[in-house]
């Protein structure tokens, strides 16, 4: 037996446990708190009342009156301990972000509530918890993943074909979920209002400089904002399915890997280490298995045209209507801001490539 089919029978079976992801909620967090200990009771009446506060230019004055030295040292603080950057992110904006009225009920949208806002409205909820519901469409791919990484191991061809067809109906049920954004997030709202707290403070030509953290450092820090590119879903697909992409786009997507709870970034690298997908359907000769790569592949895709759609809609469309119609109830991104990804991409230009990059994983069998 040679030394590499050796190391593939004595390799550990890969797990979710491992990295702390869950069987039913995928990279949810099950069950986020809603309430801190007393001691963060300052915390938790500013954070509870961002929407009033900030719409009423109140914020600064609050954040003064409660904490003095302003939130710099200790947000920093929690941030180092949870592997984090101390910026708002996909991780604190979805997927600790949310709660069930009723939990002996379905998770859907009419049964879900952030728990926590900033302006924007039932637009604002309905984007996060439209997001939360394209992680949990997610929950069955993740598990697929792990029982395709298995079956590779053992090997069982059988059990990589099922996982392979589970997969592809995931990424089909998360772009049905993405789909409820129409209905839920008006474009308007989400180009002039909702975006701009997204946006960060690292390629934003709106703050060149970032932002000066008082009491951490002497100079300005500069962080990307929360951005779908934080999500560790379509990471952890692409690293199974062998989509590689330019060095530009994936340049950008390793280091949004940096602004994922360390857990989750790991079980991407984990997946990466595996043996590859690609080699194994290509050198099996099995038409089953490559059939089923390539419908995953195709519906990941599928997927991005879709995303990049719905990115057409919510910014390239909104722009100019919210520059001639300039209504006075919303304030306007900075100008700078126009056609960037809240990541700091331009992002017509990426989600074109990462699509067209998908499509290239295609496996054609020789001969």
């Amino acid at each position: 037996m040679d030394p590499q089919s050796q190391n593939l029978k004595t390799a550990p079976p890969l797990t979710l446990g491992r990295f702390h992801i869950s069987e039913d909620y995928g990279f949810l967090l099950p069950n986020p708190l809603k309430e801190l200990p007393d001691y963060y009771r300052p915390w938790m009446e500013i954070a509870n009342r961002l929407p009033h506060l900030i719409g009423s230019h109140q914020l600064r004055a609050q954040v003064n009156e409660v904490l003095p030295r302003t939130l710099a040292l200790p947000l920093v603080e929690v941030s180092r301990n949870l592997g984090l950057p101390p910026i708002l992110l996909h991780s604190d904006l979805v997927l600790a972000n949310w709660a069930t009225r009723n939990p002996g009920r379905p998770l859907e949208i009419r049964n879900l509530d952030p728990i926590f806002l900033f302006p924007g409205g039932e637009s604002l909820r309905g984007f996060i918890l439209v997001t939360v519901l394209v992680e949990k469409a997610a929950v069955p791919g993740i598990k697929a993943l792990v029982q395709a990484v298995n079956a590779v191991l053992l090997p069982s061809p059988d059990s990589l074909l099922q996982a392979l067809q589970r997969l592809r109906i995931s990424i089909q049920d998360i772009t049905r979920a993405l789909g409820q954004m129409h209905d839920y997030v008006d474009p308007d709202i989400f180009y002039s209002v909702i975006r701009i707290f997204f946006s960060g403070w690292k390629d934003n030509p709106a703050m060149p400089a970032g932002l000066l953290y008082e009491g951490v450092s002497k100079e300005p820090l500069n962080y990307s904002g929360a951005s779908a590119a934080q999500s560790s879903v379509l990471h952890a697909f692409d690293e199974f399915l062998g989509v590689r992409h330019s060095k530009e786009s994936a340049d950008f997507l390793h280091r949004m890997r940096d602004y994922m709870p360390p857990s989750h970034r790991a079980f991407i690298e984990e997946i990466h280490s595996t043996p590859s997908l690609r080699d194994h359907i290509l050198s099996s000769g099995n038409s089953q298995l490559l059939t089923a790569h390539n419908q995953c592949v195709e519906a990941l895709a599928a997927l991005r045209s879709y995303h990049l759609a719905m990115v057409t809609k919510y910014l390239i469309t909104a722009a100019p209507k919210a520059k001639g119609r300039r209504m006075s109830r919303l304030p306007g991104p900075p100008q700078a801001l126009e056609e960037r990804g809240t990541g700091g991409t331009a992002v017509v230009r990426f989600l074109k490539s990462v699509r067209d990059k998908t499509l290239e994983a295609i496996l054609h069998q020789s001969g």
